[in-house]
């Protein structure tokens, strides 16, 4: 077959390879009566994303700026946890519809010294004010599109606005983890984020897709519009024109601040009261109790012993519980070698299958996969092999779709986490945590550190970040090899999701054996979760990192490049 082709190299980490060709499809490439076939395909090229080496540190995260603000810190001498917080901190100006100071997460540290893996959980809580009495149901069967298949609630009001807000952790957390695990002061690590919001934000192709996706829900409210939406439109920078830059208004001072004051400001001080001030005007139940009483904690992590390696996750009403009982089952099952074949997909779907309906029996959550989902993922691993998984977020995109007048800060919408209905372990209640998808993790082999890995999207989460980890611990896959490998995606529904660039009889064996739907691996919407990990690897003695193939802005940054 013919094919145009066109190909691009950038010798920076983070950049792509992109291979643009013609596509013919024959018969003979698609097996039409035992194969399931792609009705339209979207992309015609094909994706590489290259992988950071170093022997020092190394930050894999979803945005490359933001990145490169950890890669500095760990270059000035900074450890894992001093750069996973300064990244952490700067993603808020970066990518602020994925998380920031009104979100919230969970973080894994591994310090080489100790030889162990903690976890900072910072993640929701309901207000204590809270009346599920505020959240009547619509009835008739209706179901919310955002997220989650819950009853809709009348005016959408645990979906947006200021009575979907639950308590913000991102700063305690982040502080905390600095706190104990890091070396350097929380007002340094804060200056690259300051820095990143007083410039704002490019206005790039991506940002003007992310807002107009979400445009008629960013318009609700007046203080958004006035950010995200100048002169009632998404913001577009002409073509040929220098990038023009959106201002995050509020949120440069806010940060300021916040080093000058500390992380408990945002709870007990001048950003607290602001915050609260803020919420209650708009009819918000967030209170000053909420946010002085709210504290990160410090817990055990939950971990299985999977062939060889020790797999450290974040236990209690994350999606961690899940990954752990999928990689139960998986030990159960031999696979052959050399692959993954068709018996090891079929394994993951089957297994990821049962654990949903595991998950969603016991645990009360249930979703929907057609909308978008927010979060953010990152990664961090220094010279003295201290590692760092992160996973922050608003939940939905934009949150609250609330930028609150006096901070800059856009808020979370993490009362959606709830069931609306009453009598199941997830309903909504008072002063309660939730059930959240987040599944960051941390793998030790040969009492050291092996790899960090997570994701963002949702359900999506936990099948990614299963496979990944299956195709590095059971078929020695690369990480290169591991993230540019098709997967599937088993969350839950009838159907399993099918990279169509699998084998041919990898999807008629899949096909054979579950309701299958092939499902491309694009730039928008986000199909199978955006991964990024990094590596330790001994045999080299290099550190590699490498982001989310198909994520524009993702990208692995060395400390030795910046």
């Amino acid at each position: 077959m013919s094919a145009c082709h066109l190909l691009f190299r950038h010798g920076i980490a983070g950049s792509k390879e992109l291979s643009y060709h013609s596509q013919a499809v024959s018969l003979a490439d698609n097996n039409f009566m035992t194969a399931p076939t792609l009705e339209h395909l979207v992309q015609n090229w094909i994706v590489r994303k290259p992988v950071a080496r170093s022997r020092g540190g190394i930050v894999a995260t979803q945005n490359r700026i933001a990145g490169e603000a950890g890669a500095r810190i760990l270059a000035a001498g900074g450890n894992a946890v001093d750069a996973a917080v300064a990244t952490g901190f700067a993603l808020a100006a970066v990518e602020p519809w994925n998380s920031g100071l009104g979100g919230i997460g969970f973080m894994l540290v591994y310090l080489a010294g100790e030889n162990h893996v903690q976890v900072v959980d910072f993640g929701p809580v309901s207000p204590r004010g809270l009346d599920p009495a505020d959240y009547p149901l619509v009835g008739g069967g209706i179901t919310t599109r955002d997220l989650f298949t819950w009853p809709t609630v009348k005016d959408d009001c645990n979906v947006h606005g200021p009575l979907s807000i639950a308590v913000p952790g991102h700063a305690d957390g982040l502080g905390l983890a600095l706190e104990k695990f890091g070396t350097m002061r929380f007002a340094e690590v804060m200056q690259p984020a300051i820095e990143l919001a007083d410039k704002g934000i490019v206005v790039d192709w991506f940002l003007t897709l992310k807002v107009a996706t979400m445009a008629s829900e960013l318009a609700r409210y007046a203080t958004t519009r006035e950010v995200w939406l100048p002169n009632g439109y998404p913001p577009v920078t002409a073509p040929g024109a220098p990038l023009e830059r959106l201002e995050l208004k509020g949120l440069a001072d806010t940060l300021r601040r916040l080093a000058r004051a500390g992380r408990r400001d945002l709870y007990e001080g001048a950003i607290a009261a602001d915050i609260v001030k803020d919420v209650q005007e708009m009819g918000g139940k967030l209170s000053a109790e909420d946010l002085k009483r709210y504290r990160a904690r410090i817990v055990p992590p939950l971990e299985i012993d999977y062939h060889g390696t020790r797999l450290a996750l974040a236990p209690g009403l994350t999606a961690g519980p899940t990954m752990h009982g999928a990689l139960k089952a998986l030990a159960e099952v031999k696979l052959r070698a050399g692959g993954p074949h068709a018996d090891a997909f079929i394994a993951y779907a089957r297994i990821l299958r049962e654990a949903y309906a595991e998950r969603l029996a016991t645990m009360g959550e249930t979703s929907d996969h057609r909308d978008p989902f927010t979060t953010t993922h990152l990664n961090v691993i220094d010279r003295h092999g201290n590692m760092v998984a992160l996973t922050q977020t608003l939940l939905s995109v934009f949150g609250a779709k609330l930028v609150l007048p006096k901070t800059g800060i856009l808020m979370n919408n993490g009362i959606m986490w709830f069931d609306p209905r009453p009598g199941s372990p997830n309903s909504l209640a008072p002063n309660k945590r939730p059930l959240t998808n987040m599944c960051p993790v941390i793998a030790r082999r040969d009492n050291r550190s092996w790899f960090a890995m997570g994701a963002s999207g949702g359900r999506k989460i936990v099948p990614a970040v299963f496979q990944i980890s299956s195709f590095l611990t059971d078929h020695g896959m690369t990480l290169e090899d591991a993230f540019h490998q098709p997967r599937i995606d088993a969350s839950g529904g009838d159907a399993v999701g099918v990279d169509p660039r699998l084998p041919q009889a990898v999807q008629q064996a899949l096909a054979r054996e579950f309701p299958v739907s092939l499902t491309e691996l694009v730039v928008y919407p986000t199909n199978f979760a955006c991964p990024s990990a990094v590596l330790n690897d001994p045999a080299s003695g290099e550190h590699v990192g490498i982001s989310d193939v198909m994520s524009p802005w993702s990208g692995a940054v060395s400390e030795d490049v910046v």
